[in-house]
């Protein structure tokens, strides 16, 4: 197959050049190599995520993130104790950004001219990956940063064009997961300026009363950027068929993640492992399937790996060292009875119609 490029819903690029500082313009093993006496965090060394491995895969396309919690008194979970330095946080990963396209490594993909002519450079064979930028399209996971709703147009104006209301725990404009509750009247508000910019709305990480909430009131674009299914993983952060239902209603997109506690419901993260316990990318496809079968077709599911989202090899399958694995999902699919076609919607297509049809 000639696959042009691999779409990436789901990167905290950012919060890993700044928090972890790593320099994701350096090879992957020299990351890892920096880290290897370090032991602040349980996935040092352990890293799956540069922009070389990006090129080396044909990982052209991604949704890469800004993220930075606000945490009220009393909470257990990291985090900033007012919006104001949340936001900075947030301004201090958008400036990595503009650094990153600065040298070359990265283009920002704000609309749909924008769109067509980075899938245009991608699609010249006579370049290769690595002398190409990786593009990103700009997303706010969790909305505590934003002081008040004013500061929406602001991040507007610099590119970003999807937000999250939650992310883990209490949440200013929305609770998020292990936790319970509808949107708060900020995040209503909130829901209200993004349709005026038609922006997309992600679902992931509401609560199953703030997904019904904004499915009731938000009319804009509407995708699942890392998700998995709960009838295979009965815990809150996954979608249920009801829920999976409603987003294939809506022409939605649900990006399959590869944190091993969101594949099978037997991993319990810090704890086990994976290898031991047989998780292999192969396992993502159980829950591909299960959408399809609801769906009755191929056209909602996709790639939202999450990889390096506050883990690495230690929560991945055993049998990914770096995201450039995500290629072995061409034949792993062709194994499981997925046809060429399927294969390119799940690698790149499905999200590209959404886009089109979000960007119109």
């Amino acid at each position: 197959m000639n696959i042009p490029l691999i779409i990436d819903a789901h990167l905290d690029l950012a919060m890993n050049a700044l928090e972890w500082n790593r320099d994701l313009s350096r090879p992957l093993a020299e990351i890892r190599q920096r880290e290897m006496y370090m032991k602040d965090k349980p996935d040092r060394g352990r890293g799956t995520v540069c922009l070389p491995e990006l090129r080396k895969a044909g990982i052209g396309l991604v949704v890469a993130t800004q993220l930075s919690r606000v945490t009220p008194p009393g909470s257990t979970l990291q985090g900033w104790h007012s919006p104001q330095q949340a936001w900075a946080m947030t301004q201090g990963q958008l400036a990595w950004y503009r650094e990153m396209e600065a040298t070359g490594e990265m283009v920002q993909v704000r609309d749909l001219p924008g769109l067509e002519a980075h899938l245009a450079l991608w699609s010249e064979a006579s370049i290769p990956s690595a002398g190409k930028p990786v593009g990103y399209i700009l997303s706010l996971e969790g909305a505590d940063s934003l002081v008040d709703l004013g500061y929406l147009q602001r991040a507007y104006d610099e590119g970003l064009r999807a937000v999250g209301p939650a992310h883990f725990g209490p949440g200013r404009y929305a609770p998020g997961t292990k936790m319970t509750g509808g949107l708060t009247p900020e995040g209503r508000g909130l829901l209200r300026e993004m349709a005026r910019l038609n922006m997309i709305l992600d679902i992931t990480h509401l609560t199953d009363e703030g997904f019904q909430e904004a499915m009731d009131i938000y009319q804009g674009p509407i995708w699942a950027s890392h998700h998995n299914v709960r009838a295979l993983v009965p815990t809150q952060r996954q979608l249920t068929d009801n829920q999976i239902r409603q987003l294939i209603g809506r022409g939605a997109v649900i990006g399959g993640m590869l944190d091993c506690w969101a594949m099978d419901i037997r991993f319990i993260d810090m704890v086990s492992d994976p290898w031991q316990l047989d998780i292999r990318l192969e396992k993502l496809v159980d829950h591909w399937d299960h959408i399809c079968q609801l769906a009755g077709n191929t056209n909602h599911i996709a790639i939202g790996s999450d990889l390096d989202g506050i883990f690495g090899t230690e929560q991945s399958p055993w049998d990914l060292n770096s995201i450039a694995d995500l290629t072995k999902y061409e034949t792993i699919l062709m194994q499981r009875g997925y046809q060429p076609a399927d294969i390119e919607k799940i690698f790149y297509k499905n999200w590209l119609d959404f886009l089109r049809r979000a960007w119109a």
